[in-house]
């Protein structure tokens, strides 16, 4: 016979409160009213005997991807100097009003649970002016976002949760915002002690007002600021009806001369608890990342057409992604080698699923070949 703890409002039995009964064959009932919810055998397995309410426990809770900063197509590591809309890993973009303020790279983990990070490290000390912006940015498709209900009666209350590293110390600011830009929640966090490891948890009420897109395109947008003027900066805590990347008075990572920001482990969940971040596979998260973009491996082979050629003929090679693209990408041919053709390849036809790359024989002759690497972009 098991061991049982019940909760009894007493309407059945006449008598309530909190239930106990022994039992010596090492299984425990968990019970309300007397009806088994959880048994747990010797073993300690549990059976949930109506089902379980496990909110953000499984399937795509993290609505970041790339959130550990782990896939960087783009530069491989290397060190960018950003332009306004430039990449610096996966998904993650710079917004900047103007050049040369900071650079980016993905770097080492923060801790001994994530391998990586994004390492800001500013140029200059750079005097904000009001209508300046630097920040971090991931958009977010508006297919990913759809259940938090934003906009409506029924919106969701969210939490955003980070790791950040700075030598510098004080209250940083950052934002969600629509894809409008006509809703924006401006938050603050603070990183008490330099060149440390500091986890942050942000819990953000469902906006009931303005319009969040719920498709392919953009749904949400969320900013960490590296210093922002006080034209884009706003009360913290609170949903407002402008452009507003960083909270008013936040720390200013632009401003210090060689200062250095690191963020890794960017969750943004369904509810009002940070849970534990979502590890995905190296494959999963860089198969996200690809619906966004892809790339050739850079070896100048993956597009490739041989044959015989006969002049002003024009020869096809046919190229089907990894990963069915958000939208029709625009593709950017490089690094072109051939012969028997002239130094030109054009994609002649795109969709979500592939391209076409097409090029012009300028000769009649055997074992023409073009090959190139290409980057097809569906970005939001």
């Amino acid at each position: 016979m098991p061991s049982v703890i019940n909760s009894d409002d007493g309407v059945v039995s006449g008598t309530s409160g909190l239930k106990t009964t022994g039992g010596n064959d090492g299984l425990l009932n968990i019970q309300t009213n007397g009806s088994t919810a959880m048994s747990i055998n010797a073993s300690q397995q549990v059976t949930f005997n109506n089902g379980a309410n496990l909110p953000n426990t499984f399937g795509f809770k993290n609505r970041i991807i790339n959130g550990g900063m782990v896939i960087d197509q783009r530069n491989a590591g290397a060190t960018v100097t950003p332009t306004n809309g430039q990449y610096l890993v996966d998904r993650f973009y710079a917004l900047v009003t103007a050049a040369s303020k900071f650079t980016a790279k993905q770097d080492v983990g923060l801790n001994n649970y994530f391998a990586n990070s994004l390492k800001i490290t500013s140029s200059s000390a750079y005097s904000l002016a009001a209508g300046d912006v630097f920040s971090i940015i991931q958009k977010i498709e508006g297919n990913n976002t759809v259940d938090f209900g934003f906009g409506t009666a029924n919106a969701q209350s969210i939490t955003l949760s980070f790791i950040v590293n700075s030598s510098l110390t004080g209250t940083f600011g950052g934002s969600l915002m629509n894809a409008s830009l006509n809703r924006s929640y401006p938050f603050t966090f603070s990183v008490p002690v330099a060149n440390t490891a500091t986890s942050i948890s942000v819990t953000i009420p469902g906006d009931t007002s303005g319009t969040w897109g719920t498709g392919t395109g953009t749904g949400f947008l969320v900013s960490f600021s590296m210093g922002t003027g006080t034209t884009f900066s706003g009360t913290a805590g609170a949903w407002g009806s402008s452009e507003k990347y960083s909270a008013t008075g936040a720390v200013s990572v632009v401003s210090t001369n060689g200062a250095t920001f690191y963020i890794t482990g960017v969750q943004l969940e369904r509810g009002s608890t940070a849970t534990s971040f979502d590890f995905r596979s190296y494959r999963t998260e860089l198969a996200l990342c690809q619906r966004y973009y892809e790339k050739s491996d850079g070896n100048n082979t993956s597009l490739f057409w041989s044959g015989n050629t006969t002049n002003t003929a024009t020869y096809y090679f046919a190229l089907k992604y990894a990963v069915t693209k958000r939208a029709t990408p625009t593709t950017a041919i490089s690094n072109i080698s051939n012969s028997q053709f002239p130094n030109t390849i054009v994609v002649g036809i795109e969709s979500t699923v592939g391209f076409r790359a097409d090029s012009t024989s300028n000769a009649t002759a055997a074992a023409g070949f073009f090959r190139a690497d290409w980057a097809s972009s569906a970005e939001l």
